[in-house]
């Protein structure tokens, strides 16, 4: 499995349901984001942050449960200025189906992100979580405001995701690109960061260590 941290994130146009239940025929990553490139692929304006997740099929068990704790955030990712995108195999008209199905008759409700079709599994396979041929693992990747992966994780198929783990980065990333300062262990949102030199390192764990 590739390792995208570092590199620029695979763009992809697909048909996506969008949080009105509308149908975007041609929906494009970074220009969800709002990342413009020019000719060459090289990014001219930085976009917003966003979270690209993919789940193996609609209408199955774990995935549920993961998607609805992504909306039970958003208006969180919202305020982080922060894109949720989702995606799986599944064509539009499946995800509108399952999104207009009541979550107490085993739907997901009324889900207020993109939810993209990958029917020919490639997006799936350039962000490398395509198992078998068949569905993709449960892959979530951060992608900055130049189109850049800083996180990734990729969790097996009956291993649900910790959605706030996804926002705890997305607070370490912008604290970085804000003060400068890298994020210790279990460092959350207005904790003090530390300075990424040996005396920030010997000030940080002085005052820390024990708690780590």
């Amino acid at each position: 499995m590739s390792v995208l941290v570092g590199k620029q994130a695979p763009d992809f146009t697909a048909k996506a349901v969008l949080a009105d239940d509308s149908f975007d025929e041609k929906f494009n990553l970074y220009n969800h984001l709002g990342i413009k490139k020019d000719a060459s692929g090289k990014v001219t304006k930085k976009g917003k942050i966003g979270v690209l997740f993919f789940w193996p099929l609609d209408f199955t068990f774990v995935c549920p449960s993961e998607i609805i704790a992504f909306n039970n955030r958003i208006k969180e990712f919202k305020l982080r200025k922060t894109e949720v995108i989702g995606i799986s195999v599944d064509s539009h008209f499946t995800h509108l189906a399952w999104k207009q199905t009541p979550v107490e008759k085993g739907g997901i409700g009324d889900i207020q992100f993109p939810m993209v079709a990958d029917l020919t599994k490639s997006i799936s396979r350039d962000y490398d979580v395509l198992l078998g041929e068949a569905v993709a693992f449960r892959g979530t990747f951060m992608i900055d405001g130049n189109g850049v992966v800083r996180h990734q994780v990729v969790n097996d198929l009956p291993l649900g995701r910790n959605v706030d783990e996804a926002l705890r980065m997305v607070d370490a990333l912008q604290f970085h690109e804000e003060h400068g300062e890298v994020c210790p262990a279990g460092w959350n949102r207005g904790d003090e960061g530390m300075k990424a030199n040996a005396a920030g390192v010997a000030k940080y764990l002085k005052g820390h260590a024990k708690k780590l």
